[in-house]
């Protein structure tokens, strides 16, 4: 799987008024670290960063390019303003291409707007799924079609593609249910809600600065 390419570049000034200003100049901070090698300070312009982040989530390896060299990194934090709609700072982490890293990705109904069962409603269990592989096996979502359910066969994670993929190692229980699908009545009777969820981990852990 390619990694898709971030330009960042090397920060070196440090503390809150300095930061700001990078902010105020539309570049979010952000470091860089790896077991045994020191954290590297960065800048990451706001539109590269956000054009990246649309098109690759949280999960996708990048390929950062610092100061001429491309180093294989994941996003692992991203902190976010509390009021602002602004991104204020992110945590890469450097990746080593032949050692296994343990990732979370989103789980994407696919189809959810043309099931042929009508009227239902469908209902996600698991929006995300642990996983560990080594980088370039990295998935950037799990996709599962939900067009022909039917009200007697969930969806389970035994059934999911990834589960079929030697180079990958689910961390969860393979009997676990991803997504249900139900009549109205019983799915009402069952949780109370009787509504459809339509929820994807699509981000990393965020923080929101206090």
């Amino acid at each position: 799987m390619s990694a898709i390419k971030m330009q960042v570049e090397k920060r070196n000034e440090t503390g809150k008024n300095r930061v700001d200003k990078m902010r105020d100049k539309d570049f979010i901070p952000g470091v860089i670290y790896s077991k045994g090698e020191e954290t590297q300070n960065i800048l990451v312009d706001t539109a590269e960063f956000l054009r990246v982040y649309k098109t690759a989530g949280a999960s996708s390896l990048l390929d950062l390019q610092l100061e001429g060299k491309s180093m294989p990194a994941i996003i692992k934090e991203i902190q976010k303003h509390p009021f602002k709609n602004q991104y204020i700072h992110v945590d890469f982490q450097k990746l080593n291409m032949n050692e296994k890293v343990k990732m979370t990705v989103p789980i994407v109904l696919v189809g959810r707007d043309s099931i042929k069962l009508q009227p239902s409603i469908l209902m996600q269990l698991l929006d995300e799924i642990e996983i560990e592989c080594l980088p370039g096996n990295i998935p950037q979502s799990v996709e599962v079609e939900v067009s022909d359910m039917d009200f007697s066969t969930p969806i389970f994670v035994k059934d999911l593609n990834i589960a079929q993929d030697e180079n990958i190692t689910i961390l969860r229980d393979l009997e676990d249910v991803v997504c249900t699908l139900a009549e109205p009545s019983k799915a009402a009777e069952a949780n109370g809600e009787g509504e459809e969820e339509n929820t994807t981990a699509e981000e990393p852990t965020e923080k929101v600065e206090e």
